[in-house]
């Protein structure tokens, strides 16, 4: 073992349980539940996976994965491939995965990114049998310090039987430090969660686990895999100045400073570009509480905006990981990582007024918002955080673009065929074309503001001729239920929503 390896590894009594990924799967039975590290993309363990994922070509072998969020490195399509998952929660991006979830092979739980290990914790679901986690290092006590997400991972280390670590040596010894771990008690006696604001920290820079659980640790050198966000483009630099003139106006109102109030942004090319839209924006000294933090974040450091950010991990593009990771140093003191159960307790957003901006697959009339299913039926990724952080936001925003495939789609439809965010959770829809501010508005003003707003022609058209027959058969929130999903059953048959 060389030099390097032994200062990661500095409980000394830990040093003798190196071993090969292939051993170290061996731990993992069929039928077993695994918690494995890993938050969109980022801090995912690598090695053992991919030898678990040969075992089973070979033999009986199924078994519950659940992670923070979703995997890099193919994990989820190796396993799928192999016929390795029985089980998957709460969050994947992969098509192999997601193409057998849809053909009912892989049973799939989408779940709020905060609730996992509350029912684990709860008893509501299987314990974890064996947890697999990423690591930076194991402290002379034996407690784990995470990588570049933390997701659940501290809960899977503590409620697990057993314990498998990879320590990664591609990942900076820098990150030690970065993390904040704080588990809440099991009820009644649980105390309120002590951050009153982003950069408060609550607990240890690493997971604090008996080091005898620790049965195996394999060495790694494979680093991340990066996210894949498209650079802004006219419309969504078009979103984003929509947002910037309606902070603008709540400021002027007196219902915002120019700090604003921490920002959240889902993960995604839209997300992202919006929230780096705000670089050339007259807010300043802002601040993050968020999931992900991806190119935005560091785009906003760079720009002299944004003096702190708290998130579950870090996710970047290629060009912007190279550019971070060689000069770390330059932002350590300005981030925190934490688990994602703290980042998106509702408790905490509610306290600290998270501005919460996520994007929509299409979002009706009314304001209820799909971010899940296409035509109501097939899994896209799941639901995430956004739930999580919606219903408890003082501001929550969806955006999306006005139209998909070239037009023959519009993101504004008269009822969204998957419900995943209700109307009561929605504040701000904006799309390319408008905004349209929900707040304080019926039904039948929401639909209003929302067709003539946010909508592409011919669809606002369209809606108008929807609404006006809707309306005249009454009621609180109008609808033509025999027509309400006529524009999905005309795309499903003919490939476009368009009227012929």
């Amino acid at each position: 073992m060389k030099t390097e390896y032994l200062d990661r590894i500095r409980c000394a009594s830990l040093r003798g349980r190196v071993t090969s990924a292939h051993e170290a799967a061996r731990w993992i039975k069929d039928g077993m539940t695994v918690g494995m590290s890993g938050f969109t993309r980022a801090g995912d363990v690598k090695l053992v996976p991919a030898a678990l994922a040969e075992r089973a070509r070979t033999e009986p072998l199924k078994i519950t994965l659940m992670t923070g969020a979703s995997l890099g490195n193919d994990t989820d399509k190796r396993l799928t491939e192999a016929g390795a998952l029985a089980r998957r929660m709460p969050f994947q991006v992969d098509p192999v995965l997601r193409a057998a979830i849809n053909r009912g092979e892989v049973m799939y739980i989408d779940q709020h990114l905060s609730e996992t290990v509350e029912q684990l914790r709860s008893r509501h679901i299987a314990p974890v049998d064996v947890a697999i986690v990423e690591a930076v290092a194991i402290t002379e006590d034996g407690a784990v310090v995470p990588t570049t997400s933390v997701g659940n991972s501290a809960s899977f280390a503590i409620l697990a039987d057993k314990v498998i670590v990879e320590i990664n040596l591609a990942q900076p010894a820098g990150l030690e430090g970065l993390h904040d771990i704080w588990i809440p008690k099991k009820r009644p006696l649980r105390e309120p969660i002590p951050i009153m604001s982003a950069d408060d920290r609550a607990g240890t820079p690493w997971i604090a686990i008996p080091p005898e659980k620790i049965v195996a640790i394999v060495l790694s050198d494979q680093p991340d895999s990066t996210s894949s966000v498209l650079p802004a483009d006219s419309e969504t630099a078009a979103i984003a100045d929509h947002l910037i003139r309606f902070f603008e106006r709540e400021i002027e109102a007196g219902r915002l400073t120019k700090e604003l109030l921490p920002l959240q942004a889902g993960i995604g090319t839209i997300a992202n570009a919006v929230l780096a839209g705000f670089a050339d924006s007259p807010f300043e000294r802002l601040t993050m509480y968020s999931e992900v933090l991806q190119d935005s974040t560091f785009d906003l450091f760079d720009a002299g905006k944004l003096d702190f950010a708290s998130g579950s991990s870090i996710t970047l593009s290629p060009e912007k990981s190279r550019q971070v990771f060689r000069d770390f140093s330059r932002y350590r003191d300005k981030l925190v990582l934490r688990p994602q159960e703290v980042s998106n307790h509702p408790e905490v957003i509610r306290r600290l007024g998270i501005i919460a901006i996520n994007t929509a697959l299409e979002a009706d009339i009314y304001g209820n918002i799909n971010s899940t299913h296409v035509l109501g039926t097939h899994m896209m990724n799941g639901i995430g955080g956004s739930g999580d952080f919606a219903r408890n936001a003082y501001l929550s925003i969806f955006a999306t673009k006005a139209t998909a495939k070239g037009g023959k789609v519009s993101s504004i439809v008269p009822m969204v065929t998957h419900v995943d965010h209700t109307e009561h959770d929605v504040d701000i829809i904006v799309t390319e074309l408008g905004l349209a501010d929900l707040r304080g508005l019926a039904p039948r003003e929401r639909a209003e503001v929302i067709i003539e707003q946010c909508t592409a022609e011919p669809y606002k058209s369209m809606l108008r001729a929807y609404v006006a027959e809707a309306q005249q058969r009454g009621g609180q929130t109008p609808h033509v239920l025999e027509q309400a999903y006529a524009w999905h059953t005309r795309y499903s048959e003919t490939g476009s929503m368009l009227e012929p």
